[in-house]
């Protein structure tokens, strides 16, 4: 359970590339839902990126498809090491029953 006075790092940025934080002790609530959703979609968007890059990789492809997808793959490692992250922060703080940093 999340305290009160803790902040979740959002799977999605601010229009000024800022991260964007949740403060709530509801973890069913509509916006903690909203990220939980937000966080599987990108985990999901990671492995088919990962498996295209895998399947690229065995064949001879055009340097334009090749940056195009170290393009999106750059996008997709962002958003899952800021699932990470905020995953950790959350772990750490019920392990040890304080505020992530």
């Amino acid at each position: 359970m999340m305290m009160s006075n803790e902040l979740r790092l959002l799977p999605w940025t601010g229009p000024d590339g800022k991260a964007c934080f949740l403060s709530t002790d509801d973890n069913d609530g509509y916006m903690s839902r909203l990220a939980d959703n937000i966080e599987s979609l990108q985990l999901g968007t990671a492995t088919e990126l990962l498996d295209q890059a895998i399947d690229m990789l065995a064949t001879d492809t055009a340097p334009d498809d090749m940056r195009l997808l170290v393009k999106h793959l750059t996008g997709t490692l962002r958003d899952t090491l800021r699932v990470a992250t905020s995953r950790g922060h959350r772990l750490e703080s019920r392990s040890t029953g304080h505020r992530p940093r």
